[in-house]
């Protein structure tokens, strides 16, 4: 009797769902996370380091996108978008976002530009479009949206870069971006063009990787920092998507083996979850990165705590 007992008790522990474990992508080097919910499924956009071990500097030829229904299982789609599918890019697959609206997904990539007519090269901004949160993609205007000699407030080349988009609740498209500086514009409804102006703005230790989001009446700039070097994630609060803006501190701490990190912040199933990437993989590192997900938890006044960083993960859902 006692081992029939025992022989259940393990079948039941056996059937129990497994924890998830950060990183959450094991098999390959994966950066700066990009999660969207489209209908019951979180879809995680990511790029991807292929650096080898040796190697002092980044090179990310793609990006990469999964999915999940319980936070714990990722399905791999590969490679689905790189750098040469915009016919005016070259170079590496830096910070990208996919936003979706009426009907379509828009991706948002941060990429550079090659010498032409249009651009003398830089980091610039493109957009991807498809019918379907996992593509096919394609350039959906055939030229950059933002070039590098769009921006002048900073001199290098490479401040263009790390999109993200939010649509406010009176349907209004928003695009903040940028290195050293964080830039915002409005978009028109059809998603590939600039409504107005760009603005620069200068949160506390702004370095890059914005992710703008709406909770309850309350807008959060989240942002890599200069923290205490390496990057931490910082961020702001504002009553609306174009400030005034109010610094509220760090609420990531320095990640284990990367010198960056990278936000992404979203709502599931009941859940607010903090998307983050660090170098914990064997053989990882600032160029060999993996995604990670924790918790992100609020205070009754709408302030963001700390993160934990876990290697557990967090916990299954339905």
């Amino acid at each position: 009797m006692k081992k029939t007992w025992l022989v259940a008790l393990l079948g039941l522990v056996a059937y129990l769902p497994a924890p998830a474990q950060n990183p959450i992508i094991k098999d390959v080097f994966t950066a700066d996370p990009a999660p969207l919910v489209y209908r019951d499924t979180l879809f995680l956009y990511a790029g991807h380091d292929t650096a080898s071990v040796s190697e002092t500097n980044y090179k990310m030829p793609d990006w990469r996108i999964y999915s999940t229904t319980d936070m714990v299982h990722w399905k791999d789609y590969g490679k689905r978008l790189s750098p040469r599918t915009f016919a005016w890019a070259t170079g590496d697959a830096y910070a990208a976002q996919c936003v979706y609206r009426k009907g379509k997904f828009y991706w948002f990539v941060s990429t550079f530009h090659k010498k032409d007519d249009h651009s003398q090269g830089g980091a610039a901004i493109g957009v991807a479009v498809s019918d379907r949160p996992t593509g096919p993609f394609k350039d959906a205007i055939g030229k950059a949206l933002v070039v590098n000699e769009m921006t002048t407030d900073k001199p290098h080349a490479w401040d263009d870069i790390d999109p993200t988009v939010f649509v406010d609740d009176d349907q209004q498209v928003y695009m903040y971006w940028g290195n050293l500086s964080c830039r915002w514009v409005k978009l028109k409804d059809n998603m590939t063009e600039l409504a107005g102006p760009i603005q620069v703005i200068t949160p506390k230790n702004y370095i890059e990787g914005p992710w703008v989001y709406k909770r309850k009446k309350l807008y959060y700039l989240v942002y890599a920092s200069a923290g205490t070097k390496p990057e931490m994630i910082e961020y702001c609060t504002a009553p609306s998507p174009t400030g005034p803006w109010t610094y509220r501190g760090i609420i990531q701490e320095n990640v284990p083996n990367s010198f960056t990190t990278h936000p992404g912040i979203i709502d599931y199933k009941g859940k607010s979850y903090f998307f983050y990437h660090n170098g914990a993989l064997p053989t990882g590192g600032s160029y060999r990165r993996s995604i990670c997900v924790d918790y992100l938890r609020y205070n009754p006044d709408g302030t963001i705590q700390k993160i934990v960083q876990t290697t557990e993960g967090v916990a299954p859902v339905k």
